[in-house]
């Protein structure tokens, strides 16, 4: 069954400017689909077709009959005085109108009033069945697994940030148990543990899926199928991220050949049309007519257009060529924040060349960390510093200019040091190219700014790098660029990321913060995590063995006074006692039966129910103990 279909989709915001041209798509029940394009190519235009939200000039959207949809693009608005916790209430209201209504039942029967029991039965089993007796733990379940905890939980929804509003409105959507999640960027502002809570969960939902993303890891992980936006048309893609990036260069590498063949076809069939007219004209005038039709047929060949693969940005770091047994050097670094130890008597060093990842989870302390070894704040107790040879610059993660109302061109002529020349040079190549120097600074989207801000940095001569959440804002094209101009630096790099794709290609040891401890593992990302995973799993084998152990120490109980006949008698006691404590839960579920309707007993007929089963399981365990003494 077909949950999304998108037929002949056609959208253009300016005149002879279409952004969509025609897009073709359908997404089948339960698939997970990722919706790949660079910056502009239409990804979030779709997206709001199809969510309803736009009107496309030509085409339709179709969503599945009666299933639910849920949408992750904006933040929706709720009253002023609504906690985070009302937000997160507000997913299951359907929930809570069905447990009025059975409470409104209970008390019409309760009052004597005649209530349809049939449809009681189907209310209560309907209630049962969508979890209604936990949505409390559900609730509290969702909302751990996104970071979410008690404290924001009572803050006023108003107060949060825009990433946590972000998170807040990724738990309403999953726990409304909607048939289609429509998510753009969800793992924009989630940590590791996080998103890998969020991939677990869509790993198991069994509706569809459809995210725009740039988070190749999660690409991998969380989607079966691949929609690429290009030039206007949908590309598919039948395998995650990873078979994308190998199927798509497959593809290219064919339509160049094809392309290349179409070249060699116009010029033999051009060759041909000229002979032919020349021989005409000596004589042959029916040799025109042969050579009008190989024209005719070259320009139905002309009509292919050479397929172009991604331009890539061109430039490279500069660097002093230190190598040094101390690039920087951290000793007893402690902070605290609003009564939090943020991080506590952090003994590092990093030597030249080395690759560091800082990982942890929102709000440890990561971006303070960077800020104290810049100099930009101040630690309360213990001292950091560079080695002397040291040049270090910091790419931050919210990138701001002095001078918004600059041009690029202007902006790299005063803070880039460069001539004119140079200046349009060096954008040209961070992907700035033609009337795009002349854009004004506050204009820039927040990529292009991170873009534009390493176009300064990568003139410096530095040789400790700092990156602050480098891949934020940023494209898949510009990621991949990104790395492209990494690889070839060869100095110290600091950074903090929670792109998993990155911090596997680049970090040859992780520093992770976590409950106010930097641990320092020399050793690349997979490993540290297969070593993390080795951990939880020798943990939980202590707590089993643990478990084993206490049981085995536990004190028997002393055998009753008189002997075996004593405790032959005890036990003919206690299954006296067996039978008689059965037989009052027969009669007590007949009861039942009979008093369906009746609010009031069946109260207290469930009140005696329930401690009558604690009775015979007390009896049922002493029983079993008994029976051991005496073997």
């Amino acid at each position: 069954m077909v949950d999304i279909s998108v037929k002949g989709v056609w959208k253009a915001f300016e005149q002879d400017k279409n952004i969509l041209k025609g897009v073709d798509l359908e997404i089948f029940e339960g698939e997970r689909v990722g919706l790949l394009g660079r910056n502009g190519a239409g990804k979030s235009t779709l997206f709001r077709i199809i969510t309803g939200e736009l009107e496309a000039d030509r085409g339709e959207v179709v969503l599945g009959t009666g299933k639910r949809v849920g949408i992750l693009t904006q933040i929706p608005r709720f009253p002023e005085d609504f906690t985070t916790e009302d937000v997160l209430k507000t997913a299951q209201a359907r929930l809570d109108e069905m447990h009025r209504r059975l409470t409104g039942m209970q008390k019409a029967m309760a009052a004597g009033e005649e209530v349809d029991a049939a449809a009681y039965d189907r209310l209560q089993s309907a209630f049962e069945g969508l979890g209604g007796y936990e949505t409390e733990v559900r609730r509290s379940k969702v909302a751990n697994g996104l970071d979410i905890p008690q404290e924001m939980r009572e803050r006023p929804f108003r107060l949060l940030s825009g990433g946590e509003k972000t998170r807040v409105n990724l738990a309403r959507l999953i726990l409304e148990e909607t048939d289609i999640l429509l998510l753009d960027e969800p793992t924009n502002h989630l940590d590791l543990s996080a998103t890998e809570w969020l991939e677990d969960y869509l790993l198991h939902f069994r509706g569809t899926v459809l995210t725009i993303s740039h988070d190749r890891w999660f690409l991998d992980r969380a989607v079966q199928r691949i929609v690429e936006l290009a030039d206007g048309k949908a590309e598919l893609y039948s395998g995650n991220y990873s078979f994308f990036v190998v199927e798509k260069q497959r593809r290219y590498e064919e339509a160049r050949k094809a392309w290349e063949k179409n070249q060699k076809q116009i010029a033999q069939l051009q060759k041909a049309a000229d002979d032919l007219h020349l021989w005409a004209f000596m004589g042959a005038d029916k040799l025109h007519k042969r050579a009008f039709s190989m024209e005719k047929r070259i320009e139905r060949l002309k009509q292919t257009e050479k397929p172009r693969e991604e331009r890539r940005l061109k430039a490279r770091f500069g660097e002093t060529g230190f190598r040094g047994d101390e690039a920087l050097v951290v000793h007893g670094l402690t902070k605290a924040y609003g009564g939090r130890t943020l991080f506590e008597d952090a003994e590092l060093l990093v030597t030249g060349g080395e690759r560091i990842a800082l990982i942890g989870d929102n709000g440890t302390g990561k971006s303070t960390f960077l800020s104290i070894l810049m100099g930009k704040e101040t630690a309360d107790a213990g001292v950091c510093h560079f080695g002397p040879a040291v040049k270090a610059a910091m790419l931050e993660q919210q990138v701001h200019f002095e001078r918004m109302d600059r041009t690029l061109a202007d902006t790299m002529l005063y803070e880039g040091g460069c001539t004119p020349q140079q200046a349009r040079d060096r954008l040209g190549a961070f992907g700035f190219s033609g009337e795009d120097a002349f854009k004004y600074v506050g204009d820039l989207s927040g990529g292009e700014l991170s873009r534009l801000r390493l176009c300064i940095l990568m003139k410096e001569d530095v040789n400790f790098l700092i990156l602050d959440e480098p891949t934020n804002h940023l494209d898949l094209l510009s990621r991949e660029w990104m790395e492209d101009a990494l690889s070839d630096y060869g100095e110290a790099l600091l950074f903090v990321s929670h792109d998993r794709w990155f911090i596997s290609r680049f970090a040859t040891r992780i520093w992770e913060l976590e409950d106010g401890r930097i641990t320092d593992w020399r050793c690349s990302f997979e490993e540290y995590r297969a070593r993390k995973e080795r951990s939880a799993q020798a943990a939980l084998a202590r707590q089993a063995e643990e478990k084993k152990q206490q049981k085995r120490e536990k004190p028997k109980k002393e055998k009753p006074a008189g002997g075996q006949k004593a405790l032959q008698k005890k036990l003919a006691a206690l299954e006296r006692e067996i039978a008689a404590g059965e037989e009052q839960l027969r009669r007590l579920d007949g009861e039942i039966q009979e008093n369906a309707t009746d609010y009031e007993a069946l109260s207290r007929l469930f009140e005696e129910k329930a401690a009558a089963e604690a009775a015979l399981e007390e009896a049922y365990e002493a029983w079993g103990a008994l029976s051991e003494d005496g073997e």
